[in-house]
């Protein structure tokens, strides 16, 4: 069989498939899963475009590795084909663990364990299928292996996967506020004490970087309205494991039921096999098959709220500096017992408080380094003669307030 295969992609044009390795891989059902959870969750809510796929961004932070590995490699860098082999392994599978749209049931579907984990369990089971030929990629994931600056490349604060999902995310959403100059970026990589630098002239591309990053996060993943279709879909889960631990019959496919009738530890699912395969069966379809039939279920708060989100009728979201206003949350929630003929608790699913944050860069946190001509390396904060950067790396919390509209 031919695994010589080319992708048409729309960001980059045509994506090599560098290995057969990678082309089965990329035919296990672990990975063709990834077709159907979307990258940004409930962004097409607000951007009707965004409606890309986790397997998108795999195949094109793959493609961007293979850039940079080429250029590194230019440049004097010894890298052998087996570790090239294993990082792009590593960034392909990187995102292998996420759940049914994306980061927005992350804490909903199993409680206590993030993607990564997940994606590490999930690369282990294809190392058994693949007779131990994931080594190396598991160990670039897990920061394990002796070049560390190929983990750099797979995750810190200018990896291939910061540089794929932003330009994607810009493309499909229409935000021109995120196109960075990626290619240019991967250019200007070098390793220095076994470590990702950026060379100087690059600099300005690494200040463009870390800007869009931040205006994509409060224009397109923190956006209002994406939080608020985000935090209706959280309650709508809440309320139907609630239901079912409870021993109420709720519609839902096989693989969705198992997360909603039992509470499963970190501990279990990690060691169960039988959690983790059930969770390879999860994606969006799962949920909105669940959502759609929910609609007409006889408990009150399940059956309004899915309503609300598929006929987009969403919570109104305010953001704002400071803690809202305690009074004028009981107040509304007050409104919402008497208009939902509900109890105190139940009313909560409309009217509630929570907390959101946005970190563009992280001062100490695999620093993106700066190579200057004299040779020194310096952090970017320091490098750069741009004050903003400084702002930059301040994380910024802000509280928000939902209620549904009606109760205005």
């Amino acid at each position: 069989m031919n695994k010589k295969k080319i992708i048409n992609d729309p960001v980059y044009g045509f994506i090599s498939i560098p290995t057969e390795l990678v082309f089965d891989l990329i035919e296990h059902p672990y990975f063709q899963r990834l077709r159907y959870i979307k990258q940004l969750g409930m962004t097409h809510l607000v951007y009707p475009g965004a409606l890309h796929s986790r397997f998108h961004h795999a195949l094109g932070a793959m493609h961007l590795m293979g850039l940079a590995i080429k250029t590194l490699c230019d440049k004097g860098q010894q890298i052998t084909p087996q570790e090239e082999e294993g990082v792009m392994i590593a960034i392909l599978l990187h995102d292998i663990g996420h759940g049914p749209f994306s980061h927005a049931l992350e804490k909903h579907i199993v409680q206590g364990i993030d993607h990564e984990d997940i994606s590490t369990l999930l690369m282990n089971r294809l190392n058994s299928v693949f007779n131990g030929s994931l080594t190396i990629a598991i160990e670039i994931f897990n920061d394990q292996y002796h070049k560390k600056f190929l983990h750099q490349l797979v995750s810190s604060q200018l990896d291939m996967d910061r540089l794929d999902y932003l330009n994607r995310d810009s493309f499909y959403t229409g935000v021109s506020e995120g196109v960075i100059s990626s290619e240019r970026i991967i250019k200007m990589l070098n390793v220095v004490d076994d470590a990702i630098v950026v060379e100087e002239k690059g600099i300005y591309s690494i200040e463009k970087f870390l800007v869009a990053r931040r205006l994509m996060y409060w224009q397109v993943y923190l956006h209002k309205t994406v939080t608020s279709g985000e935090q209706m879909l959280g309650k709508i889960l809440m309320r139907a494991r609630q239901l079912s631990l409870k021993g109420v019959q709720l519609f839902s496919t096989p693989a969705l039921n198992h997360f909603l009738q039992n509470n499963i530890s970190k501990e279990q699912f990690i060691y169960d096999d039988h959690h983790i395969e059930t969770f390879t069966c999860l994606d969006d379809t799962d949920i909105m098959a669940a959502v759609k039939v929910w609609i007409r279920h006889t408990d009150k708060v399940l059956a309004l709220l899915c309503e609300n989100f598929i006929q987009r009728k969403l919570y109104h979201v305010d953001i704002t500096n400071i803690k809202p206003d305690a009074v004028k949350v009981e107040e509304l929630r007050q409104k919402a017992m008497k208009k939902y003929d509900l109890c105190f608790e139940d009313a909560g699913y409309f009217v509630f408080t929570d907390v959101i944050s946005n970190n563009a860069y992280k001062v100490g946190d695999a620093n993106i380094k700066i190579l200057m001509k004299g040779g020194t390396v310096n952090d970017i904060t320091t490098a750069s003669d741009n004050s903003n950067l400084e702002a930059l790396a301040k994380t910024v919390e802000k509280y928000i307030f939902c209620y549904t509209k009606d109760l205005l």
